[in-house]
Protein backbone atom coordinates (compact mmCIF):
# COMPACT_ATOMS: atom_id res chain seq x y z
CA UNK A 1 0.00 0.00 0.00
CA UNK A 2 0.81 3.91 -0.50
CA UNK A 3 2.88 5.17 2.49
CA UNK A 4 0.72 7.90 4.85
CA UNK A 5 3.85 9.59 5.04
CA UNK A 6 4.91 10.48 1.38
CA UNK A 7 4.53 14.20 1.03
CA UNK A 8 7.03 15.18 -1.20
CA UNK A 9 6.16 15.26 -5.15
CA UNK A 10 8.84 13.33 -6.80
CA UNK A 11 10.38 15.60 -9.86
CA UNK A 12 11.11 13.32 -13.51
CA UNK A 13 14.16 14.59 -15.60
CA UNK A 14 13.07 12.80 -19.27
CA UNK A 15 16.15 12.75 -21.22
CA UNK A 16 15.78 10.35 -23.83
CA UNK A 17 11.91 11.23 -25.21
CA UNK A 18 9.85 14.53 -25.90
CA UNK A 19 6.46 15.49 -25.47
CA UNK A 20 6.34 18.18 -28.49
CA UNK A 21 3.92 18.21 -30.72
CA UNK A 22 2.47 19.72 -33.78
CA UNK A 23 -0.11 21.78 -31.87
CA UNK A 24 3.06 23.46 -29.66
CA UNK A 25 4.87 24.73 -33.24
CA UNK A 26 1.36 26.34 -34.06
CA UNK A 27 0.52 27.87 -30.76
CA UNK A 28 3.53 29.45 -30.42
CA UNK A 29 3.86 30.58 -34.16
CA UNK A 30 0.30 31.96 -34.58
CA UNK A 31 0.55 35.87 -33.33
CA UNK A 32 -2.86 37.50 -32.64
CA UNK A 33 -2.30 40.93 -31.20
CA UNK A 34 -4.69 42.40 -29.23
CA UNK A 35 -3.53 46.38 -29.83
CA UNK A 36 -5.56 49.50 -29.14
CA UNK A 37 -8.97 49.92 -29.42
CA UNK A 38 -8.20 51.99 -32.82
CA UNK A 39 -6.02 49.37 -33.87
CA UNK A 40 -8.55 46.54 -33.05
CA UNK A 41 -11.21 48.57 -34.72
CA UNK A 42 -8.93 48.99 -38.47
CA UNK A 43 -8.76 45.13 -38.14
CA UNK A 44 -4.91 45.82 -37.52
CA UNK A 45 -4.40 47.48 -40.98
CA UNK A 46 -2.19 49.54 -40.00
CA UNK A 47 1.34 48.59 -41.70
CA UNK A 48 1.39 52.00 -43.59
CA UNK A 49 -0.27 54.01 -41.20
CA UNK A 50 1.24 54.41 -37.46
CA UNK A 51 1.06 56.85 -35.07
CA UNK A 52 -0.25 54.24 -32.88
CA UNK A 53 1.31 52.42 -30.04
CA UNK A 54 -0.25 49.17 -31.81
CA UNK A 55 0.81 49.72 -34.80
CA UNK A 56 4.34 50.11 -34.02
CA UNK A 57 4.32 46.75 -32.84
CA UNK A 58 3.06 46.12 -36.65
CA UNK A 59 5.31 48.31 -38.68
CA UNK A 60 7.94 49.68 -35.93
CA UNK A 61 8.48 52.98 -38.66
CA UNK A 62 5.16 53.89 -37.31
CA UNK A 63 6.17 56.10 -34.03
CA UNK A 64 7.84 58.26 -36.43
CA UNK A 65 4.73 59.01 -37.53
CA UNK A 66 4.14 60.48 -34.26
CA UNK A 67 4.16 64.41 -33.99
CA UNK A 68 5.08 64.65 -30.47
CA UNK A 69 5.36 61.94 -27.85
CA UNK A 70 2.29 59.87 -27.48
CA UNK A 71 1.02 57.16 -24.88
CA UNK A 72 -1.47 54.66 -24.82
CA UNK A 73 -2.91 51.91 -22.46
CA UNK A 74 -5.72 49.64 -23.29
CA UNK A 75 -8.45 46.76 -21.42
CA UNK A 76 -10.42 44.46 -22.57
CA UNK A 77 -12.92 41.92 -21.95
CA UNK A 78 -12.62 38.84 -24.39
CA UNK A 79 -15.07 35.74 -24.74
CA UNK A 80 -14.59 32.52 -26.76
CA UNK A 81 -17.88 30.50 -27.41
CA UNK A 82 -17.27 26.69 -28.73
CA UNK A 83 -19.45 24.79 -30.41
CA UNK A 84 -18.41 21.22 -30.20
CA UNK A 85 -19.83 17.88 -32.27
CA UNK A 86 -18.11 14.50 -31.40
CA UNK A 87 -20.40 12.19 -33.18
CA UNK A 88 -23.71 12.30 -31.73
CA UNK A 89 -23.00 14.57 -28.78
CA UNK A 90 -23.15 18.39 -28.89
CA UNK A 91 -21.81 20.57 -26.62
CA UNK A 92 -21.15 24.61 -26.03
CA UNK A 93 -19.16 26.84 -23.50
CA UNK A 94 -18.32 30.21 -23.30
CA UNK A 95 -15.95 31.99 -20.84
CA UNK A 96 -15.09 35.66 -20.68
CA UNK A 97 -11.80 37.47 -18.99
CA UNK A 98 -10.94 41.04 -18.36
CA UNK A 99 -7.34 42.01 -19.25
CA UNK A 100 -5.13 45.12 -19.40
CA UNK A 101 -3.39 43.62 -22.95
CA UNK A 102 -1.60 46.91 -24.03
CA UNK A 103 0.68 49.62 -23.14
CA UNK A 104 3.08 51.96 -24.24
CA UNK A 105 4.93 54.95 -24.99
CA UNK A 106 7.17 56.69 -27.24
CA UNK A 107 9.38 59.80 -27.17
CA UNK A 108 9.79 62.24 -30.30
CA UNK A 109 12.75 64.41 -30.46
CA UNK A 110 12.96 66.88 -33.23
CA UNK A 111 15.53 67.74 -35.24
CA UNK A 112 17.23 71.10 -34.17
CA UNK A 113 19.26 71.90 -37.43
CA UNK A 114 18.96 71.40 -41.03
CA UNK A 115 19.76 67.93 -41.55
CA UNK A 116 17.34 65.76 -43.37
CA UNK A 117 16.49 63.73 -40.65
CA UNK A 118 13.73 65.92 -39.15
CA UNK A 119 12.72 63.67 -36.01
CA UNK A 120 13.52 61.00 -33.95
CA UNK A 121 11.66 58.35 -31.92
CA UNK A 122 12.47 56.09 -29.13
CA UNK A 123 9.75 53.69 -27.01
CA UNK A 124 8.28 50.63 -25.51
CA UNK A 125 5.59 49.00 -26.25
CA UNK A 126 3.65 45.91 -24.35
CA UNK A 127 1.22 43.55 -26.76
CA UNK A 128 -0.31 40.20 -25.63
CA UNK A 129 0.22 38.99 -28.77
CA UNK A 130 -2.03 35.73 -28.49
CA UNK A 131 -4.92 35.35 -25.72
CA UNK A 132 -4.52 30.93 -24.76
CA UNK A 133 -7.13 30.90 -22.43
CA UNK A 134 -9.68 28.47 -23.73
CA UNK A 135 -11.88 25.90 -22.40
CA UNK A 136 -14.33 23.12 -24.49
CA UNK A 137 -15.47 19.79 -24.07
CA UNK A 138 -16.61 16.78 -26.32
CA UNK A 139 -19.53 14.02 -25.11
CA UNK A 140 -20.60 11.23 -27.73
CA UNK A 141 -20.30 7.74 -28.39
CA UNK A 142 -17.73 6.67 -30.50
CA UNK A 143 -19.29 4.17 -33.00
CA UNK A 144 -16.21 3.58 -34.79
CA UNK A 145 -14.89 0.83 -32.19
CA UNK A 146 -11.80 3.42 -31.56
CA UNK A 147 -10.97 3.60 -27.09
CA UNK A 148 -8.52 5.21 -25.13
CA UNK A 149 -6.74 1.52 -25.28
CA UNK A 150 -5.36 2.53 -28.77
CA UNK A 151 -3.41 4.99 -27.41
CA UNK A 152 -1.85 2.59 -24.69
CA UNK A 153 -1.12 0.12 -27.53
CA UNK A 154 0.40 2.35 -29.89
CA UNK A 155 2.91 3.41 -27.23
CA UNK A 156 3.64 -0.44 -25.95
CA UNK A 157 4.27 -2.30 -28.99
CA UNK A 158 7.60 -2.93 -29.40
CA UNK A 159 8.73 -2.00 -25.44
CA UNK A 160 9.78 -5.43 -23.30
CA UNK A 161 7.39 -6.38 -20.47
CA UNK A 162 10.41 -6.34 -18.10
CA UNK A 163 10.66 -2.83 -18.65
CA UNK A 164 7.29 -2.14 -17.49
CA UNK A 165 6.67 -4.26 -14.82
CA UNK A 166 6.90 -3.53 -11.15
CA UNK A 167 9.70 -4.97 -8.96
CA UNK A 168 9.25 -6.88 -5.90
CA UNK A 169 7.61 -4.30 -3.31
CA UNK A 170 8.40 -0.94 -5.66
CA UNK A 171 5.48 1.61 -5.45
CA UNK A 172 3.61 2.07 -8.18
CA UNK A 173 4.79 5.73 -8.73
CA UNK A 174 8.18 5.39 -7.94
CA UNK A 175 7.68 2.48 -10.57
CA UNK A 176 6.41 5.13 -13.42
CA UNK A 177 9.73 7.60 -12.21
CA UNK A 178 11.91 5.22 -12.81
CA UNK A 179 11.22 4.39 -15.84
CA UNK A 180 10.78 7.64 -17.75
CA UNK A 181 14.44 8.58 -16.19
CA UNK A 182 15.56 5.59 -17.98
CA UNK A 183 13.26 4.72 -21.10
CA UNK A 184 11.20 8.08 -21.40
CA UNK A 185 8.04 8.98 -22.23
CA UNK A 186 6.62 6.54 -24.61
CA UNK A 187 7.72 3.49 -22.34
CA UNK A 188 5.81 5.59 -19.21
CA UNK A 189 2.70 5.32 -21.32
CA UNK A 190 2.99 1.56 -21.75
CA UNK A 191 3.71 1.05 -18.52
CA UNK A 192 0.39 3.15 -17.72
CA UNK A 193 -1.88 1.13 -19.79
CA UNK A 194 -0.33 -2.10 -18.45
CA UNK A 195 -0.51 -1.15 -14.69
CA UNK A 196 -4.02 0.19 -14.94
CA UNK A 197 -4.94 -3.33 -17.31
CA UNK A 198 -6.06 -1.99 -20.13
CA UNK A 199 -3.38 -3.86 -22.08
CA UNK A 200 -2.35 -7.21 -21.46
CA UNK A 201 0.95 -9.17 -23.06
CA UNK A 202 0.65 -11.69 -25.37
CA UNK A 203 3.34 -13.92 -23.27
CA UNK A 204 3.92 -13.26 -19.82
CA UNK A 205 7.54 -13.13 -20.25
CA UNK A 206 9.89 -10.22 -19.43
CA UNK A 207 11.21 -9.91 -23.41
CA UNK A 208 7.73 -9.87 -24.37
CA UNK A 209 7.17 -6.97 -27.08
CA UNK A 210 3.79 -7.28 -28.09
CA UNK A 211 0.06 -6.70 -26.16
CA UNK A 212 -3.59 -7.25 -26.53
CA UNK A 213 -6.70 -4.96 -25.02
CA UNK A 214 -8.30 -6.35 -22.21
CA UNK A 215 -11.48 -4.16 -23.95
CA UNK A 216 -14.08 -6.12 -26.43
CA UNK A 217 -15.15 -4.31 -29.44
CA UNK A 218 -18.22 -2.32 -30.06
CA UNK A 219 -19.19 1.39 -28.60
CA UNK A 220 -17.39 3.71 -26.61
CA UNK A 221 -18.71 6.67 -24.55
CA UNK A 222 -16.69 9.18 -24.36
CA UNK A 223 -16.69 12.65 -21.67
CA UNK A 224 -13.51 14.93 -22.36
CA UNK A 225 -12.73 17.93 -21.25
CA UNK A 226 -9.81 20.73 -22.36
CA UNK A 227 -9.06 23.67 -20.37
CA UNK A 228 -6.09 26.02 -21.19
CA UNK A 229 -4.96 29.39 -19.31
CA UNK A 230 -2.30 31.83 -20.59
CA UNK A 231 -0.85 33.68 -23.52
CA UNK A 232 1.90 34.97 -25.66
CA UNK A 233 3.55 38.36 -24.87
CA UNK A 234 5.47 41.06 -27.06
CA UNK A 235 7.86 43.95 -25.05
CA UNK A 236 8.75 45.66 -28.22
CA UNK A 237 12.12 48.67 -27.87
CA UNK A 238 11.36 50.76 -30.85
CA UNK A 239 13.88 53.40 -32.72
CA UNK A 240 12.38 55.20 -35.81
CA UNK A 241 13.64 57.96 -37.25
CA UNK A 242 12.05 60.23 -40.40
CA UNK A 243 14.15 61.29 -43.54
CA UNK A 244 13.40 64.70 -45.27
CA UNK A 245 9.15 64.69 -45.35
CA UNK A 246 8.32 61.48 -47.71
CA UNK A 247 10.21 58.28 -45.07
CA UNK A 248 10.11 56.93 -41.85
CA UNK A 249 12.20 53.91 -40.66
CA UNK A 250 12.20 51.90 -38.22
CA UNK A 251 13.63 49.07 -35.67
CA UNK A 252 12.20 47.17 -32.95
CA UNK A 253 14.14 44.77 -31.01
CA UNK A 254 11.40 42.47 -29.36
CA UNK A 255 11.48 40.09 -26.13
CA UNK A 256 8.61 37.78 -26.09
CA UNK A 257 7.87 35.58 -23.19
CA UNK A 258 5.28 32.21 -22.81
CA UNK A 259 2.61 31.30 -19.70
CA UNK A 260 0.71 28.59 -20.52
CA UNK A 261 -0.79 26.19 -19.03
CA UNK A 262 -3.38 22.77 -20.22
CA UNK A 263 -5.27 20.09 -18.99
CA UNK A 264 -7.46 17.35 -20.29
CA UNK A 265 -9.46 15.24 -19.16
CA UNK A 266 -11.42 11.67 -20.77
CA UNK A 267 -13.87 9.31 -19.33
CA UNK A 268 -14.83 6.23 -21.02
CA UNK A 269 -17.61 3.93 -20.30
CA UNK A 270 -18.61 0.96 -22.41
CA UNK A 271 -21.19 -1.81 -22.10
CA UNK A 272 -18.88 -4.50 -24.17
CA UNK A 273 -16.48 -5.67 -21.29
CA UNK A 274 -15.42 -6.48 -17.84
CA UNK A 275 -13.01 -3.05 -17.94
CA UNK A 276 -15.96 -0.67 -18.55
CA UNK A 277 -14.30 2.81 -16.66
CA UNK A 278 -10.96 4.47 -17.82
CA UNK A 279 -10.29 7.90 -16.77
CA UNK A 280 -6.70 9.59 -17.99
CA UNK A 281 -6.23 12.99 -17.29
CA UNK A 282 -3.22 15.07 -18.22
CA UNK A 283 -1.51 18.41 -17.34
CA UNK A 284 0.98 20.57 -19.09
CA UNK A 285 2.90 23.81 -17.95
CA UNK A 286 4.98 25.94 -20.44
CA UNK A 287 6.81 28.78 -19.67
CA UNK A 288 9.36 30.10 -22.33
CA UNK A 289 10.98 33.33 -23.38
CA UNK A 290 12.08 34.65 -26.93
CA UNK A 291 14.00 37.29 -29.57
CA UNK A 292 13.27 38.38 -32.44
CA UNK A 293 13.36 41.37 -34.43
CA UNK A 294 11.74 43.70 -36.95
CA UNK A 295 12.47 46.26 -39.57
CA UNK A 296 10.22 48.45 -41.47
CA UNK A 297 9.78 51.52 -43.58
CA UNK A 298 6.46 53.58 -44.64
CA UNK A 299 7.07 55.90 -47.72
CA UNK A 300 4.41 58.58 -48.55
CA UNK A 301 4.34 58.92 -52.27
CA UNK A 302 1.99 61.50 -52.65
CA UNK A 303 -0.03 63.94 -49.47
CA UNK A 304 -2.55 61.22 -49.74
CA UNK A 305 -0.99 58.20 -50.64
CA UNK A 306 1.62 55.96 -48.10
CA UNK A 307 3.09 52.51 -48.80
CA UNK A 308 4.41 50.04 -46.26
CA UNK A 309 6.90 47.07 -45.95
CA UNK A 310 7.91 45.01 -42.81
CA UNK A 311 9.87 42.30 -42.12
CA UNK A 312 8.91 40.66 -39.08
CA UNK A 313 12.16 37.70 -38.20
CA UNK A 314 11.59 34.44 -37.06
CA UNK A 315 11.11 34.13 -33.15
CA UNK A 316 13.79 32.29 -31.28
CA UNK A 317 12.51 30.84 -28.41
CA UNK A 318 13.85 28.62 -25.72
CA UNK A 319 10.54 26.64 -24.10
CA UNK A 320 10.53 24.98 -20.57
CA UNK A 321 7.62 21.92 -20.42
CA UNK A 322 6.43 19.73 -17.11
CA UNK A 323 3.68 17.79 -16.99
CA UNK A 324 2.03 15.23 -14.77
CA UNK A 325 -0.28 12.06 -16.03
CA UNK A 326 -3.16 10.53 -13.82
CA UNK A 327 -4.94 6.86 -15.12
CA UNK A 328 -7.45 5.24 -13.48
CA UNK A 329 -10.04 2.16 -14.39
CA UNK A 330 -12.61 -0.32 -12.81
CA UNK A 331 -10.06 -2.83 -12.85
CA UNK A 332 -6.71 -1.36 -11.48
CA UNK A 333 -4.99 -1.07 -8.35
CA UNK A 334 -6.11 2.14 -6.03
CA UNK A 335 -2.50 3.21 -5.73
CA UNK A 336 -2.08 3.79 -9.58
CA UNK A 337 -3.50 7.03 -8.88
CA UNK A 338 -0.69 7.91 -6.95
CA UNK A 339 1.23 8.53 -10.31
CA UNK A 340 -0.11 12.28 -10.10
CA UNK A 341 2.13 12.83 -7.57
CA UNK A 342 5.05 12.68 -10.52
CA UNK A 343 5.61 15.77 -12.33
CA UNK A 344 7.81 14.89 -15.52
CA UNK A 345 10.28 17.98 -16.13
CA UNK A 346 11.60 17.55 -19.88
CA UNK A 347 14.72 19.03 -21.32
CA UNK A 348 14.72 22.55 -22.02
CA UNK A 349 14.33 23.09 -26.07
CA UNK A 350 13.90 25.97 -29.07
CA UNK A 351 11.84 26.56 -30.98
CA UNK A 352 12.58 28.84 -34.39
CA UNK A 353 8.88 30.28 -35.38
CA UNK A 354 8.58 31.23 -39.20
CA UNK A 355 9.70 34.47 -40.35
CA UNK A 356 6.90 37.08 -41.98
CA UNK A 357 6.92 39.63 -44.35
CA UNK A 358 3.58 42.67 -44.80
CA UNK A 359 3.06 44.97 -47.17
CA UNK A 360 0.88 48.15 -46.84
CA UNK A 361 -1.21 50.34 -48.44
CA UNK A 362 -3.15 53.37 -47.28
CA UNK A 363 -4.87 56.57 -48.47
CA UNK A 364 -5.76 59.66 -46.51
CA UNK A 365 -8.53 61.78 -47.43
CA UNK A 366 -7.11 65.00 -45.58
CA UNK A 367 -8.78 65.03 -42.59
CA UNK A 368 -11.71 63.29 -42.88
CA UNK A 369 -10.35 60.00 -43.12
CA UNK A 370 -8.70 57.18 -44.41
CA UNK A 371 -8.84 53.80 -45.53
CA UNK A 372 -5.70 50.98 -44.88
CA UNK A 373 -4.93 47.58 -46.22
CA UNK A 374 -2.76 44.95 -45.36
CA UNK A 375 -0.93 41.44 -46.64
CA UNK A 376 0.96 39.38 -44.89
CA UNK A 377 2.48 36.03 -45.62
CA UNK A 378 3.87 33.56 -43.39
CA UNK A 379 5.45 29.60 -44.31
CA UNK A 380 4.50 28.02 -41.28
CA UNK A 381 6.21 25.16 -42.63
CA UNK A 382 9.33 26.98 -41.75
CA UNK A 383 8.63 26.37 -38.10
CA UNK A 384 11.50 24.13 -36.57
CA UNK A 385 12.15 22.22 -33.11
CA UNK A 386 15.61 22.74 -31.90
CA UNK A 387 18.59 20.60 -31.56
CA UNK A 388 17.11 19.48 -35.08
CA UNK A 389 19.21 16.25 -34.71
CA UNK A 390 16.73 15.21 -32.10
CA UNK A 391 14.01 16.61 -33.66
CA UNK A 392 14.14 15.20 -37.11
CA UNK A 393 10.86 12.86 -36.93
CA UNK A 394 8.97 16.00 -35.66
CA UNK A 395 10.66 18.46 -37.77
CA UNK A 396 9.46 16.66 -41.16
CA UNK A 397 5.68 16.31 -39.79
CA UNK A 398 5.74 20.07 -39.95
CA UNK A 399 7.48 20.14 -43.03
CA UNK A 400 4.31 17.99 -44.43
CA UNK A 401 1.79 19.42 -42.43
CA UNK A 402 1.89 22.89 -42.53
CA UNK A 403 2.16 25.54 -45.39
CA UNK A 404 2.23 28.97 -46.30
CA UNK A 405 -0.37 30.96 -45.57
CA UNK A 406 -1.67 34.76 -46.37
CA UNK A 407 -3.42 37.22 -44.01
CA UNK A 408 -5.22 40.13 -45.42
CA UNK A 409 -6.59 42.78 -43.31
CA UNK A 410 -8.49 45.88 -44.12
CA UNK A 411 -9.68 48.93 -42.24
CA UNK A 412 -11.35 52.81 -42.66
CA UNK A 413 -11.82 55.32 -40.70
CA UNK A 414 -14.13 58.66 -41.02
CA UNK A 415 -14.11 61.71 -38.48
CA UNK A 416 -16.43 64.10 -37.84
CA UNK A 417 -15.61 67.29 -35.06
CA UNK A 418 -14.42 65.16 -32.57
CA UNK A 419 -16.00 61.67 -33.37
CA UNK A 420 -14.09 58.96 -35.44
CA UNK A 421 -15.92 55.81 -36.61
CA UNK A 422 -14.15 53.17 -37.83
CA UNK A 423 -14.57 49.79 -39.14
CA UNK A 424 -12.68 46.54 -40.19
CA UNK A 425 -12.14 43.02 -41.98
CA UNK A 426 -9.64 40.58 -41.98
CA UNK A 427 -8.87 37.01 -43.09
CA UNK A 428 -6.18 34.53 -42.23
CA UNK A 429 -5.62 31.47 -44.38
CA UNK A 430 -5.17 28.22 -42.72
CA UNK A 431 -1.94 27.65 -41.97
CA UNK A 432 -2.28 23.60 -42.54
CA UNK A 433 -2.18 22.22 -45.77
CA UNK A 434 -5.36 20.13 -45.63
CA UNK A 435 -7.08 23.70 -44.65
CA UNK A 436 -9.53 21.68 -42.16
CA UNK A 437 -7.33 20.76 -38.89
CA UNK A 438 -7.25 24.53 -38.50
CA UNK A 439 -9.81 26.36 -40.92
CA UNK A 440 -9.65 29.44 -42.45
CA UNK A 441 -10.27 32.84 -39.97
CA UNK A 442 -12.59 35.50 -40.79
CA UNK A 443 -13.24 38.79 -38.51
CA UNK A 444 -15.30 41.82 -38.47
CA UNK A 445 -14.61 45.67 -36.42
CA UNK A 446 -16.70 48.19 -35.56
CA UNK A 447 -14.96 51.47 -33.35
CA UNK A 448 -15.76 54.77 -32.20
CA UNK A 449 -13.40 57.69 -30.75
CA UNK A 450 -13.63 60.83 -29.64
CA UNK A 451 -10.65 63.75 -29.42
CA UNK A 452 -10.56 65.62 -26.51
CA UNK A 453 -7.59 67.14 -27.72
CA UNK A 454 -4.42 65.86 -26.38
CA UNK A 455 -6.48 63.14 -24.68
CA UNK A 456 -8.29 60.62 -26.45
CA UNK A 457 -10.56 58.25 -25.68
CA UNK A 458 -11.47 54.91 -28.20
CA UNK A 459 -13.94 52.09 -27.98
CA UNK A 460 -14.12 49.14 -30.17
CA UNK A 461 -16.08 45.48 -30.98
CA UNK A 462 -14.49 42.78 -32.78
CA UNK A 463 -15.39 39.27 -33.89
CA UNK A 464 -13.97 36.54 -35.42
CA UNK A 465 -14.74 32.47 -36.25
CA UNK A 466 -12.50 29.96 -37.29
CA UNK A 467 -13.33 26.02 -37.53
CA UNK A 468 -10.95 23.52 -35.93
CA UNK A 469 -10.60 19.68 -36.31
CA UNK A 470 -9.00 18.65 -33.13
CA UNK A 471 -8.24 14.75 -32.68
CA UNK A 472 -8.82 13.47 -28.93
CA UNK A 473 -5.20 12.60 -29.07
CA UNK A 474 -2.20 12.64 -31.61
CA UNK A 475 -1.29 8.72 -31.37
CA UNK A 476 -4.37 6.21 -31.08
CA UNK A 477 -7.34 7.39 -30.32
CA UNK A 478 -7.37 9.84 -32.83
CA UNK A 479 -10.77 10.58 -34.09
CA UNK A 480 -11.65 14.14 -34.30
CA UNK A 481 -13.79 16.95 -32.29
CA UNK A 482 -15.46 19.36 -34.65
CA UNK A 483 -14.56 22.96 -33.08
CA UNK A 484 -16.56 26.11 -34.15
CA UNK A 485 -15.13 28.82 -32.10
CA UNK A 486 -15.63 32.73 -32.20
CA UNK A 487 -13.97 35.00 -30.04
CA UNK A 488 -15.27 38.06 -29.40
CA UNK A 489 -13.81 40.83 -27.85
CA UNK A 490 -14.80 45.02 -26.32
CA UNK A 491 -11.54 47.00 -26.38
CA UNK A 492 -10.70 50.26 -24.77
CA UNK A 493 -8.37 52.82 -25.16
CA UNK A 494 -6.95 55.77 -23.35
CA UNK A 495 -4.21 57.70 -25.52
CA UNK A 496 -2.94 61.08 -25.29
CA UNK A 497 0.59 63.58 -26.24
CA UNK A 498 2.98 63.84 -23.74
Amino acid sequence: MKKLNLLLITVLFLTTMHAQDLSDALRYSQDNIQGTARFRALSGAFGALGGDMSAVSINPAGSAVFSQSHASLSLSNATVTNDTRYFNGLGSTSESNFDIHQGGASFVFASRDNSPWRKFSIGIAYDRTNNLDNSWYARGTNTNNQSIDLYFLNYADGVRLGDISLLNGEFIEDAYNDIGNVFGFAHQQAFLGYQSYILEPDADDDNNTTYYSNLVDGDFAHDYIYTSTGYNGKVAFNFAAQYEDNLYLGLNLNSHFIDYQKSTSLEETNNNSSLDFIRFDNTLLTRGSGFSFQIGGILKLSQEFRVGLTYDSPIWYTIEEETTQLIDSNLADPDIVYVSDIVNVYPEYKLQTPAKVTGSLAYIFGQQGLISFDYSRKDYSNTKFKPESDYSDLNADVNDTFTNAATYRLGGEYKHKQFSFRGGYRFEESPYANGKTVGDLTGYSLGLGYSFGNTKLDFTWDQANRAFETPLYNVGLTDAVSIDRTNSNLTLSLSFNI
